[in-house]
């Protein structure tokens, strides 16, 4: 397979969080005027504030009013969601310990077909869902499901042999072997060439906008 580059960087680092939503905001708005090479007095000014009172904000000493935002963000021409961006949000994990992840069933599942859910979040700032299952198949069925969803979906294969197909395309997976792929088409696996066959299967779909 050829190499690819990958635009995003892994282990860039961000830019340190402000733990106090005063002094976040009193931060951003100080950079934010500074770019603009705006001085406390002009920004002020074109606020409608006092010299003081911007002071007080920029060094985080005073919580300003939403009214007071609208019309620094007015002055700076800048969204009032740009004054929260150093403020440090709460991000997610789910640690699931071997053995404890959650069964489910899933459309159209038939017997001898074992869906173990890995972990799940809900609304978060990346803008996709994503479910990471780990999919058991210990028994033949007469007629396999065909999946169709929205999204991409990465299959690899940890035990076993198995024909899935996707599309018009069949591929013969076997432990190491690893299948991503549009959901969109229809796919599922066709041939149990060799039971038990264990494989983990992560799908991506966008979050649902409110």
């Amino acid at each position: 397979m050829p190499q690819t580059k990958l635009d995003q960087d892994p282990h860039r680092l961000r830019e340190a969080k402000e733990q106090n939503l005063e002094k976040a905001i009193g931060r951003e708005i100080r950079e934010l005027r500074r770019q603009r090479g705006m001085t406390v007095a002009r920004l002020a000014q074109a606020a409608g504030l006092s010299v003081g009172m911007l002071s007080k904000i920029e060094n985080g000493a005073t919580s300003p009013s939403l009214t007071t935002l609208q019309a620094l963000s007015g002055a700076l021409s800048a969204p009032v969601t740009a004054f929260f961006r150093r403020f440090e949000e709460r991000r997610e994990a789910v640690h699931v310990r071997a053995g404890e992840a959650v069964e489910v069933d899933r459309p159209d599942t038939r017997a001898g077909h074992q869906y173990n859910l890995l972990g799940h979040l809900g609304a978060n700032n990346s803008g996709v869902v994503v479910e990471p299952y780990i999919i058991t198949l210990s028994t033949e069925t007469d007629v396999f499901p065909t999946f169709q969803h929205e999204g991409v979906e990465l299959l690899y294969v940890l035990d076993g042999e198995v024909g899935y197909r996707h599309g018009n395309r069949s591929f013969h997976l076997r432990p190491g072997d690893s299948l991503f792929f549009d959901a969109d088409a229809p796919h599922g696996p066709e041939e149990l060439i060799r039971l038990p066959i264990r494989y983990l299967s992560v799908i991506s779909y966008p979050q649902a906008r409110g």
